[in-house]
């Protein structure tokens, strides 16, 4: 059967929205799809037989037919059934759900839209519908293949107690492959009395958890032979929800039991992805490095974990990041070239070998290099390939990785050093900002050194008063007033010069020195901005950045009305930054603590915005007041018609949420320009001046008081 030429996919929007219409071709096109346009229900259904699009993007608010109606009418037309739906809504509520999915929508995304990643949602729809047209091929080789192997599969509707299974799992099992006996009761009277609770148990788990589960138990076949079998199973809900299913194989293993080196096999593979484990992985690599010594091989060892995996773990639960392990495991096997054998063990033959070390530490084992730089290959596939999006259980992640590499010999000659090596300098890509691949070398020890010594300076820092504060002014598009300054943090010291915030903010973030760190900015800002106010300047706005970690601690609201009411300033000329990141880690928590602040009366500006979730709910969830356009999409606002779109998009909903916008990094005065015919509110960057000491801030000040004092006392701060 034919597969879908992604690259060449044409894809069909259906929407009465033309901008709409405008901006998803927009953003299809740039992903490389054709694209055709209809501007109602009636006309798609008009256009369907003619066109016969891979894949249709439809609206459900529509006048005359919406899209829950031309989606039920379209599935009814040749060719209509299995065409993949992507439901494009603006409701969130579950009833709306169900009824995309009872009138057969593929999927669902609401609105507003991730136009960055609408491209890879319709990419991974249109995968998802190839494997659907390769099924009934897979279900004949499938039936031959479980013939040769002796395997059975079975499915299993509990509450109906209906029981089906393929003729092996009949043959196994002892059942008569009839309606009357193919029920759940007759499998369990096919098991050894002595078993049978365990038997129930596990199936009643699975159904309860809707998760995995796997047994041997004693089978008694009709003439009363005893064999053990092994059973597979995963239980889960149907695509509505209506009905629990359990799915799975059995096996008759009685003769692999009596195999000793069978049951080491299955001791070499971890449970969950079924890659190599940590036992598998050294033999390999001793075996490796064994042949590579006699034949002068050059080997690398790849050591990487997720980015951020905590943070899925959190949000969405241990079954999803389960599931997002097993997902990263078949993702390494593929970016392993086709030539190496993985995790297959074969005595005394060196192979590749991807292994999960635990957690979410994966290693792969590269034999027989021509050259170094072959790792480097695989290392970027991986790279490329990790970050590709998730469907997890509803929810649409990404996850990048960091890897480090170690060569053999060149990096070490046993086992413990080389793995060592490789988890320097994956510690080291995650230093360069995560996402990338690294070699290990010599350096990176003294690194390790440096790192300490640099902690131990930092430590000291805030006592010996090494750290100032610059500020960078916040203007206002229509008056090209300063209104407000963001405070930034840097680091004088008087051995090393002055340090990069991107060198000591994430060591203060995992020593813990952030907190007194973050505090000291919080005091020091206050203070410079009434000692502004007390010289005859005009009121602004001081932002301050709050890292996630301080922001979890729930004491930001003391610290800030602490030193509000000390230096007598009004809540009204601090704002606090924080990173979408820091308020999706816990959402509830979150909520209370900004509750807080509000009640202190500081604004809320959400930094970076943009780069992260960027989503309605959160900020409808939220007392937020201000959300700042990140300076990579500011960059290519005039050239880039996606980073224009998105401002485009971030702006009009601020408006709708009567909230301010505040462009971050704005060098030209086309860049603002642009940006001011979209609505945005303010702006900062080089273009009016970059961040400055305090006195060099003064003089600025000093400068707009002698253009705008004869009208201060008429013209708002805003």
């Amino acid at each position: 059967m034919a597969g879908i030429d992604q690259n060449k996919a044409l894809i069909l929007i259906v929407d009465d929205d033309h901008t709409m219409r405008m901006l998803m071709r927009a953003s299809l096109q740039q992903a490389g799809y054709e694209v055709v346009e209809a501007e109602n229900g009636r006309r798609a259904i008009e256009q369907f037989g003619d066109l016969q699009p891979d894949a249709i993007l439809l609206d459900v608010m529509m006048p005359e037919l919406d899209g829950f109606e031309t989606c039920e009418a379209l599935r009814k037309l040749p060719g209509g059934a299995h065409t993949p739906v992507l439901m494009v809504t603006g409701l969130e509520d579950l009833e709306s759900i169900h009824r995309a999915f009872e009138v057969g929508a593929t999927d669902f995304i609401t609105k507003p839209i991730h136009w960055v990643m609408l491209g890879y949602r319709v990419r991974y729809m249109l995968r998802a519908s190839q494997v659907f047209l390769d099924l009934h091929q897979s279900q004949t080789q499938l039936a031959e293949a479980q013939q040769l192997a002796k395997l059975g599969n079975w499915v299993l509707y509990p509450e109906a107690e209906i029981l089906s299974g393929s003729p092996e799992f009949f043959r196994i099992s002892g059942l008569k492959d009839s309606v009357s006996g193919a029920t759940l009761e007759r499998f369990t009277d096919s098991v050894h009395p002595d078993d049978r609770e365990s038997f129930t148990l596990a199936l009643e788990a699975a159904i309860r958890n809707e998760n995995s589960y796997s047994l041997d138990y004693r089978g008694i076949l009709n003439n009363n032979e005893e064999r053990i079998i092994h059973l597979k199973g995963e239980a889960f809900s149907s695509p509505a929800g209506r009905k629990k299913i359990i799915r799975g194989f059995i096996q008759d293993v009685t003769e692999l039991r009596k195999s000793e080196e069978q049951i080491r096999y299955l001791a070499y593979y971890d449970s969950l992805t079924g890659l190599a484990n940590r036992d598998l992985f050294n033999d390999r690599l001793q075996n490796a490095m064994s042949a590579g010594i006699r034949q002068n091989r050059i080997m690398a060892v790849l050591f990487l974990d997720l980015d951020r995996f905590k943070r899925i773990n959190d949000t969405l639960g241990h079954h999803a990041g389960d599931l997002l392990l097993k997902i990263v495991a078949g993702r390494l096997n593929d970016c392993v070239r086709d030539s190496d054998s993985v995790a297959r063990f074969e005595p005394n033959v060196p192979q590749a070998c991807v292994s999960r070390l635990g957690g979410d530490e994966f290693t792969v084992l590269l034999t027989d290099l021509a050259q170094p730089q072959d790792a480097l290959i695989v290392a970027q596939r991986i790279i490329d390939s990790i970050p590709r999006p998730i469907d997890l259980l509803g929810h649409e992640v990404s996850v990048t990785t960091s890897v480090g590499i170690s060569l053999f010999p060149s990096d070490g000659k046993d086992a413990e050093t080389l793995l060592k090596n490789a988890d320097a300098a994956m510690y080291e890509a995650k230093s360069r900002g995560r996402n990338n691949f690294q070699f290990f070398k010599e350096t990176l020890n003294a690194d390790s050194s440096e790192r300490l010594s640099l902690e131990n300076d930092l430590r000291k820092a805030l006592e010996r008063s090494e750290f100032l504060l610059h500020y960078q002014p916040q203007v206002n598009m229509k008056t090209g007033r300063v209104i407000g300054a963001e405070a930034l943090l840097r680091w004088n010291s008087p051995t090393r010069g002055i340090i990069s915030p991107a060198d000591f903010i994430p060591l203060a973030e995992d020593s813990g020195l952030i907190i007194p760190l973050t505090e000291w900015v919080i005091q020091e800002a206050c203070e410079q901005n009434k000692a502004w106010q007390l010289a005859g300047f005009h009121p602004v706005r001081m932002s301050v950045n709050i890292s996630g970690k301080q922001f979890s601690q729930q004491q930001i609201a003391e610290t800030c009305q602490r030193f509000l009411e000390a230096n007598g300033l009004e809540a009204q000329y601090l704002e606090v930054e924080l990173t979408e990141s820091a308020l999706m880690e816990n959402r509830e928590v979150a909520r209370e603590i900004l509750e807080l602040l509000k009640g202190l009366g500081l604004t809320i500006a959400i930094d970076d915005f943009g780069t992260g979730y960027s989503s309605l709910a959160y900020l409808k969830a939220f007392p937020i007041d201000t959300l700042k356009i990140d300076r990579s999409f500011v960059r290519d606002i005039t050239t880039d018609p996606n980073d224009a779109a998105i401002i485009r998009a971030i702006v009009a909903m601020a408006q709708s949420l009567e909230l301010k916008v505040i462009a971050e990094g704005v060098e030209t005065e086309e860049q603002r320009d642009f940006l001011q015919k979209l609505g945005c509110n303010e702006y900062q960057g080089f273009l009016f001046s970059r961040p400055l000491p305090p006195e060099e801030f003064a003089e600025l000040m000093t400068a707009e008081l002698a253009q705008w004092g004869p009208f201060l006392t008429c013209i708002g701060s805003d």
